[in-house]
């Protein structure tokens, strides 16, 4: 098991941790099977996405805002129920393939950590499985 640590900068923030990821690939001795990506947040989640254009995550993460806007009359008390409902909707996890030693990422595709309540430091758990 590798930890990922990232420091986030703003409230809503969609960091490409793509090369994180793959340097923790490249210290394991796994060849082929899966790389397992866990966020231990309640309000950040994982996503696969287009990486090449910076303005996909901006858009991603101005669409999720508008969908579910800060203060807008939840019940939840600590004022960061519209981060619990943006996680929710991305997902804590990923599952990525593995092959020849490398991520099967598409062309344009990177791994992102989602921060929906920051700034703050975020953990993101990586394990990484052989297949049998």
């Amino acid at each position: 098991m590798h930890t990922i640590q990232v420091r986030t900068e703003h409230r809503t923030q969609l960091v490409d941790i793509t090369g994180r990821v793959r340097e923790v690939l490249r210290g394991s001795e796994v060849r082929e099977g899966a790389c397992v990506l866990w966020s231990e947040h309640t309000t950040a989640g994982l996503t696969v996405n287009e990486s090449a254009d910076p303005d996909v995550a901006r858009d991603i993460a101005g669409w999720l805002d508008d969908r579910a806007p800060e203060g807008a009359g939840y019940r939840h008390r600590e004022g960061n129920a519209d981060s619990h409902i943006k996680t929710s909707l991305v997902g804590p996890g990923l599952t990525l393939v593995v092959s020849g030693g490398e991520l099967r990422l598409g062309r344009w595709q990177g791994v992102f950590l989602c921060e929906f309540d920051g700034p703050r430091a975020r953990t993101v758990l990586v394990q990484v499985l052989a297949s049998a």
